[in-house]
Protein backbone atom coordinates (compact mmCIF):
# COMPACT_ATOMS: atom_id res chain seq x y z
CA UNK A 1 0.00 0.00 0.00
CA UNK A 2 1.48 3.43 -0.85
CA UNK A 3 -0.13 6.71 0.42
CA UNK A 4 -0.06 9.92 -0.96
CA UNK A 5 -1.24 13.45 0.32
CA UNK A 6 -1.37 16.46 -1.83
CA UNK A 7 -1.81 19.55 0.72
CA UNK A 8 -2.27 22.37 -2.43
CA UNK A 9 -5.50 20.19 -3.37
CA UNK A 10 -6.03 18.39 0.46
CA UNK A 11 -6.84 14.77 -0.88
CA UNK A 12 -5.20 12.13 0.60
CA UNK A 13 -4.79 8.83 -2.04
CA UNK A 14 -4.04 5.38 -0.73
CA UNK A 15 -2.70 2.73 -3.41
CA UNK A 16 -3.70 -0.44 -3.29
CA UNK A 17 -1.61 -2.11 -5.66
CA UNK A 18 -0.05 -1.46 -9.05
CA UNK A 19 -3.39 -2.14 -11.06
CA UNK A 20 -5.03 1.03 -12.97
CA UNK A 21 -8.25 2.06 -12.12
CA UNK A 22 -10.68 1.43 -14.79
CA UNK A 23 -13.81 3.02 -12.88
CA UNK A 24 -14.66 5.23 -9.38
CA UNK A 25 -17.25 4.50 -6.80
CA UNK A 26 -18.42 7.61 -4.77
CA UNK A 27 -19.35 6.05 -0.96
CA UNK A 28 -19.74 9.29 0.73
CA UNK A 29 -19.28 12.84 -0.46
CA UNK A 30 -15.52 13.58 -0.86
CA UNK A 31 -14.65 9.44 -0.80
CA UNK A 32 -14.27 7.77 -3.90
CA UNK A 33 -13.07 4.00 -4.56
CA UNK A 34 -11.47 3.27 -7.77
CA UNK A 35 -11.83 -0.12 -9.24
CA UNK A 36 -10.30 -1.98 -12.00
CA UNK A 37 -12.01 -3.26 -14.61
CA UNK A 38 -13.01 -6.72 -12.88
CA UNK A 39 -14.71 -5.02 -9.51
CA UNK A 40 -11.58 -4.95 -7.27
CA UNK A 41 -10.44 -1.96 -5.15
CA UNK A 42 -7.27 -0.59 -6.10
CA UNK A 43 -7.42 3.06 -4.80
CA UNK A 44 -8.88 5.14 -2.04
CA UNK A 45 -9.54 8.43 -2.69
CA UNK A 46 -10.54 11.48 0.44
CA UNK A 47 -10.78 14.84 -0.58
CA UNK A 48 -10.57 17.59 2.62
CA UNK A 49 -8.57 14.78 4.20
CA UNK A 50 -7.52 17.31 6.94
CA UNK A 51 -10.70 17.80 7.88
CA UNK A 52 -11.59 14.05 7.85
CA UNK A 53 -8.38 12.14 9.85
CA UNK A 54 -5.44 13.19 11.87
CA UNK A 55 -2.82 13.27 8.86
CA UNK A 56 0.01 13.32 11.46
CA UNK A 57 -1.28 9.73 12.52
CA UNK A 58 -2.20 7.96 8.58
CA UNK A 59 1.35 10.06 7.27
CA UNK A 60 3.22 8.59 9.95
CA UNK A 61 4.66 5.01 9.82
CA UNK A 62 6.89 2.20 11.82
CA UNK A 63 8.91 -0.29 9.50
CA UNK A 64 9.09 -3.63 11.35
CA UNK A 65 11.95 -5.96 10.25
CA UNK A 66 12.19 -9.22 10.47
CA UNK A 67 15.20 -10.02 13.31
CA UNK A 68 16.74 -13.09 11.46
CA UNK A 69 17.34 -10.80 8.01
CA UNK A 70 19.71 -8.70 10.21
CA UNK A 71 21.22 -12.02 11.28
CA UNK A 72 24.09 -13.33 9.69
CA UNK A 73 26.24 -16.52 10.39
CA UNK A 74 29.94 -16.23 10.52
CA UNK A 75 31.32 -19.15 8.11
Amino acid sequence: MKVHYDDEVDALYLSLGDQAPDGVIEIAEGVNLDTTADGKICGIEILRASDRLNLDTILSYTLELDQGISKKKAA
